[in-house]
């Protein structure tokens, strides 16, 4: 029997980057891209190699290419990591595992170092596919903080929650990062929200890749971390946004988060360096009479249009700026 199991690429709607600083965010997943598990039982555990886990190049230039794209270590690390992660878990709370094998392979569609949350989404979907094997029940508030560790502790990736919370719900959801429910729990408040709710969505993509995700965040945790009051407050402005940003759409001014994303950017902006293109990219949005924001930490935006004609223009304009634009799938 072969378990097949799939995890989703997500877009932050509001709050982020306060995600990694116990603030407050809404995302959603975009079932437009996803990353996908196939696991059956076998003699040995076997992991099968994806063309990006290949170690054979064509010429320098090739391997440059390759690299730029897929970073130096394709997804065999996140496998190897998720698995041992899995098997730390099980024995820390006595739950002894079968002396059963397995082969595994991964797929993903997630544009890469766009800031779609491809890693997590393979490592999501791979303890999925664990937990199916094995016949062991991880709760869901649980499993998005096993999934961060898996990156975080094992292969050094800067991440935050937010990102794994709603690829293990999936939909929709607001997420209250409190730093004392954290600490006591080993997870925040996350509630769901109706995604029939939710005003119209576009979100675009740079095809031109970008930088690594994991990079952008350090300058900002450096002056967090020694109590900057400029960054604490604007994390806490930006937090603001998404509880903002979630009452409206409880009571039905799904329009009131056009001008709550475009707000989020702005205070992003006072604390971060956003590249020229990036923000070229959100004017361009902007200038079409879209919202517009970072979906995560650069190289996909998102935002709300009004109409066809509207979205009609995101997609003539946004392709000047090797941008791809898609209407999010969320349910």
């Amino acid at each position: 029997m072969i378990i097949e199991t799939r995890a989703y690429a997500r877009a932050g709607l509001l709050g982020n980057p306060s995600d990694g600083f116990y603030g407050k965010t809404i995302s959603i997943s975009v079932r437009n891209f996803g990353a996908s598990i196939s696991l059956y039982e076998s003699p040995e555990l076997h992991i099968e190699p994806q063309p990006q886990d290949v170690s054979t190049f064509r010429s320098i230039y090739h391997l440059r290419d390759s690299v730029s794209m897929l970073g130096y270590n394709g997804g065999i690390p996140l496998i190897k990591a998720g698995i041992k992660k899995f098997g730390d878990y099980c024995e820390e709370n006595n739950i002894r595992l079968p002396n059963r094998n397995f082969t595994v392979r991964y797929r993903s569609s997630i544009p890469r170092q766009v800031g779609m949350s491809g890693s997590s989404a393979i490592v999501v979907a791979l303890f999925r596919a664990l937990m199916q094997f094995y016949k062991v029940e991880i709760p869901i508030e649980i499993l998005p903080q096993l999934v961060m560790v898996t990156e975080t502790e094992e292969l050094g990736i800067t991440a935050g929650l937010q990102d794994r919370v709603i690829q293990c719900y999936e939909g929709c959801v607001y997420m209250d990062f409190d730093q004392k429910m954290i600490a006591e729990k080993g997870h925040g408040k996350y509630e769901r929200i109706n995604p029939e709710l939710l005003p119209k969505l576009y979100v675009a993509y740079n095809t031109n890749l970008s930088k690594v995700s994991g990079k952008v965040h350090s300058d900002v945790r450096t002056r967090f971390d020694r109590g900057e009051k400029e960054v604490i407050d604007t994390l806490a402005a930006i937090a603001q946004k998404a509880e903002d940003g979630q009452k409206a759409l409880m009571e039905g001014r799904a329009e009131d988060l056009h001008q709550l994303m475009n707000e989020n950017f702005d205070l992003r902006c006072k604390i971060y360096n956003v590249p020229e293109s990036n923000k070229r990219l959100v004017n361009a949005a902007r200038a079409c009479g879209a919202s517009a924001k970072f979906a995560g930490s650069g190289g996909t935006i998102i935002g709300i249009y009004h109409n066809d004609d509207m979205l009609n223009q995101l997609f003539v304009e946004l392709k000047k700026h090797n941008a791809r634009v898609i209407k999010p799938f969320v349910v």
